[in-house]
């Protein structure tokens, strides 16, 4: 078995994505067809990805976001809201995702006379017809953006649908100029509501973004945070010599931190994969995730994020086991279903390919040529 498939088999958890960064290409030329949206680069599928992904992948993370008005032009129906969530649940299942929290900002769809309820609803209707189908987990998140002042109206119809699938509020979009706690009240009204909060903070912008994202808006978990390293200090071979306040609060707290290792090379979050703060809050026992942000703008899976974990950190399959265990730990989904997942999904399917691996290293007298060492 290659790192790929056996990455592949094992259960993930994955907390970080977003559905509109994550359409199959095919389906949205299908749908701008229908829609009759005409401003696609091509209409080949895989010429499309190979643009979604090459303009992504310049380092700048408004330019990361261009490609979204392709994806949202094309989510303006309610077919094709649940189409694209019931498409993204099959995704996850074949990726070996047995939970997926997606979020997206419904008055993106607004565009051809849908409400926001409407939005919400269709895609409730496609996550779930994709449970049943797919027999993958979910939650949804409602993000609110930086640069609009609509978030109170987002935070209340997060709140509205926590009963039907919605399991969070987020705050996304561009950093710089837009710090969170212009959007307080929508913060504390999350609060009063006893609902769960996470924000990009920390991807573009400096620890201050992290800071506010706690301790003015009472954020859960934190979306990318790769400038928490400014608040850890590290000596002249690289390795941590101390933690400023911030650090020290969001390890001692167990705050988890939502790490989307590509596309933070592809915003420029960080200048190069091996250059990125993941290895560092691992080994310094910080709660780590591992995530996809946008599947179709980073051109990834979940196995392709834990494979370049493997590669570039080498994180064990243990390793691995531990951070899934730590997403579903993390997961905005009530303690009781955490730990059903935990006990009867996840632990037991890292166990089977645990045994697999021990009785091809028992049996095959290639093994070393057979079953890499992760």
């Amino acid at each position: 078995m290659t790192t790929n498939e056996i990455i592949q088999s094992v259960p993930k958890v994955l907390l970080h994505d977003h559905l509109d960064g994550g359409l199959r290409t095919s389906t949205i030329i299908e749908l701008a067809q229908e829609m009759k949206y005409t401003k696609l680069p091509t209409k080949d599928p895989g010429e499309l990805a190979v643009w979604f992904h090459r303009g992504a992948n310049k380092g700048n993370l408004i330019e990361y976001l261009q490609g979204f008005e392709h994806t949202i032009a094309v989510m303006q129906t309610k077919e094709a809201l649940e189409r694209v969530a019931y498409e993204m649940m099959e995704d996850m299942k074949n990726d070996g995702v047995c939970y997926v929290e997606t979020r997206f900002a419904p008055m993106f769809s607004t565009q051809k006379g849908l409400y926001n309820e409407d939005v919400v609803q269709a895609v409730l209707t496609g996550l779930e017809r994709g449970k049943k189908d797919f027999g993958v987990g979910y939650g949804l998140i409602i993000c609110g953006m930086r640069n609009m002042k609509n978030t109170l109206e987002m935070a209340e119809l997060a709140v509205n649908f926590r009963n039907e699938g919605v399991v969070g509020f987020d705050l996304a979009g561009e950093e710089g100029g837009y710090p969170p706690k212009k959007h307080i009240e929508a913060f504390q009204f999350i609060q009063r509501a006893n609902f769960n909060i996470t924000i990009h903070a920390g991807e573009a912008f400096g620890k201050e973004s992290i800071w506010q994202a706690i301790q003015w808006c009472g954020a859960h978990r934190i979306g990318h945070a790769t400038h928490l390293l400014e608040d850890i200090t590290l000596d002249k071979n690289g390795k941590v010599a101390g933690f400023g306040d911030l650090a020290q609060y969001v390890l001692d707290k167990r705050i988890p931190l939502e790490i989307c290792l590509l596309s933070n090379v592809h915003t420029g979050a960080v200048d190069k994969i091996e250059n990125h703060p993941f290895g560092i809050f691992f080994n310094e026992k910080f709660r780590v995730t591992i995530n996809t942000d946008d599947r179709l703008m980073s051109d990834t899976t979940m196995t392709k994020e834990f494979a370049t974990a493997i590669e570039v950190f080498n994180i064990s399959l243990e390793d691995v086991e531990k951070i899934t265990i730590n997403s579903m730990k993390s997961a905005f989904i009530p303690h009781k279903e955490r730990l059903d997942y935990i006990y009867n999904v996840i632990k037991p399917g890292y166990q089977k390919i645990k045994d697999q691996l021990l009785s091809l290293k028992t049996y095959s007298n290639n093994y070393e040529e057979t079953v890499p060492k992760l």
